[in-house]
């Protein structure tokens, strides 16, 4: 039988690729994690890494190792999960994934006094840009800005994010101000993950809808955070969540501007990904504060 921490070592040098990213993963000295590594490859009497280049990558002793490795650690994690089932307690890990939009404000608010109700639970925060491919995720919890990504996890929508069309004053001052949606046909358009993809349709209460299809980015990026900066900096026209925006414009003053405010755009929705079936206690507990925390002006 391995050594759990040695095996969850090697699995972890195996996914980051060197020993300072995985150590710094881990939580560890790297000092630390290359004993573990070292006691691991005395045992076996074998290596079970090599470098090439940059990056320590596994020998064929090792890719076997990686492969049963993983298993046993699933399965180590599984019997944690049903002993904390079984006591009845809010207790143990969590793998916790947001959206990077939602990843400031209220919902790591929400985890932080999560916490500070189970002094015995830890939860492992990450930011995302891609939703969870199917068949991945299970046992986590995402917070996910966007329609289903029809991963094979539960969706339930928490609550939907008004969008606007925004440029900054320096760009319309060098550009004349659409009007009308047609008038979007003669703008630079700055994309977030390619959302605009498959058009985009603004409603207006006397004119009906009306379908856009943006121009190809020149500047496409993957964070909304980003896609503002390059907003304001003049690139050119974007869509952003009246929430995110407005909030901008109270910290920055006259640096960012919204553009044909009459028509309506959709909303983006804000919902919670989790595994179907019976959840662990921890997991419910959470998915309850979550719930319970959302602001109320967004519900």
């Amino acid at each position: 039988m391995q050594d759990l921490l040695e095996l969850e070592g090697f699995a972890t040098v195996i996914r980051c690729g060197s020993l300072t990213g995985a150590a710094r993963c881990l939580g560890l000295p790297k000092s630390t994690l290359s004993r573990r590594l070292s006691q691991l490859e005395a045992r076996l009497g074998q290596p079970l890494l090599h470098r090439q280049g940059n990056r320590l990558q596994a020998t064929e002793a090792g890719l076997l190792l990686e492969r049963y490795g993983r298993q046993i650690l699933r399965l180590a994690e599984q019997s944690r999960q049903a002993m904390d089932d079984l006591r009845g307690e809010v207790s143990g890990e969590l793998v916790v994934r947001a959206h990077n939009s939602c990843a400031r404000g209220w919902f790591p608010r929400a985890l932080e006094s999560f916490l500070d109700a189970y002094p015995g639970l830890r939860i492992r925060f990450h930011t995302e840009t891609r939703p969870p491919a199917p068949g991945e995720g299970q046992g986590e919890i995402w917070l996910w800005q966007g329609r289903d990504p029809e991963c094979g996890l539960r969706h339930e929508v928490l609550c939907h994010w008004p969008c606007g069309l925004y440029a900054s004053p320096d760009y319309l001052s060098r550009q004349e101000a659409p009007e009308h949606p047609e008038d979007l046909l003669a703008h630079d358009w700055v994309d977030w993950l390619c959302e605009a993809g498959e058009g985009v349709v603004l409603r207006y209460a006397t004119e009906g809808e009306y379908s856009f299809q943006p121009p190809p980015s020149r500047f496409m990026v993957d964070n909304q955070t980003l896609q503002l900066d390059a907003i304001t900096r003049g690139v050119g026209i974007g869509m952003l969540p009246v929430r995110f925006a407005e909030g901008y414009q109270q910290a920055h003053p006259g640096r960012l501007q919204s553009v044909l405010s009459d028509w309506q755009l959709a909303s983006r929705p804000v919902g919670l990904l989790y595994s179907f079936g019976r959840q662990p206690k921890k997991v419910t507990a959470l998915l309850a504060h979550i719930r319970s925390s959302l602001p109320e002006d967004w519900r």
